[in-house]
């Protein structure tokens, strides 16, 4: 039997032949985290949760494809994503429960509705554009990211995602970039065209992907986080039609995993 505390590494071939890696902890009913941009499966969140809910569950902590260990096939498409996901939870034993944060959670949220594999859904302030509250984002947002990347122009790429899209302040870039950890940036830049067109267009609410998915969904939302972020999440809960939503006392979106491991647990371990 696998010590809880015990964490190890593997590997899954997703359906075009992409190798995805992924840490593995603890025992039971299998639970997969998905990451969202800028990050990978080292992020401290994720690590955090992993190590919280593993007393309880067998935790699955990946790589999604272009970020840390995890391979790139070209060309880029939602649809491998979802095949790379749908490679996970086949190695988890045909059945998982899923949580996916910021951009993850709508990647959680577009497979949720095509696999009934997913038996429940926790999902972290998805980056949906809902009202005139959230940032404007150009139709060919994706397509700017991809061709500067295209150029070797990575720090511009990461640079407009940031103050674009995430609404970073220009002095709290040019403070990051003079910063070591920029390299680890700009090494995962390529990835946010991705993250992108995973959003779609606009970022808008996909209502009726929303409406197909009939798994118990929990929504999670920051109190002190920017006002669109915590309307999208109101947005979701509303559409998905098993979905409860709770908001996190003192967080924002970059919410803790001593704050966002709880309210998991007590979802999880419903079933």
């Amino acid at each position: 039997m696998r010590a809880m505390n015990e964490m190890t590494t593997g590997r899954v071939t997703s359906a075009d032949g992409t190798s995805i890696a992924y840490d593995q902890s603890g025992a039971g009913p299998a639970v997969v985290l998905v990451h969202g941009a800028f990050t990978d499966k080292t992020h401290p969140t994720l690590c955090g949760v992993a190590s919280a809910l593993a007393p309880w569950f067998t935790v699955f902590n990946y790589d999604r494809r272009g970020r840390g260990e995890s391979g790139d096939t070209q060309p880029y498409a939602v649809e491998r994503e979802i095949e790379d996901l749908s490679a996970l939870i086949e190695a988890a034993g045909g059945s998982a429960m899923v949580f996916g944060g910021s951009s993850g959670a709508a990647l959680a949220l577009e497979a949720t509705a095509r696999n009934p594999a997913i038996s429940r859904l926790a999902v972290w302030e998805p980056p949906y554009h809902v009202d005139a509250s959230a940032p404007t984002l150009s139709h060919d947002f994706a397509s700017q990211l991809q061709i500067l990347v295209e150029q070797g122009r990575r720090t511009e790429a990461a640079e407009l995602f940031m103050i674009e899209a995430a609404e970073v302040p220009q002095a709290t870039v040019t403070a990051m970039r003079a910063h070591s950890s920029w390299s680890a940036v700009e090494a995962i830049a390529h990835t946010l065209a991705y993250e992108a067109a995973l959003m779609g267009p606009g970022n808008p609410l996909p209502t009726e992907l929303l409406t197909s998915i009939t798994q118990p969904t929990l929504v999670l939302i920051g109190e002190n986080s920017p006002m669109w972020m915590t309307n999208a999440g109101k947005a979701v809960a509303a559409t998905v039609p098993r979905a409860v939503r709770r908001t996190l006392e003192d967080q924002t979106h970059n919410v803790t995993p001593q704050s966002l491991a709880p309210e998991l647990l007590e979802f999880f371990i419903a079933t």
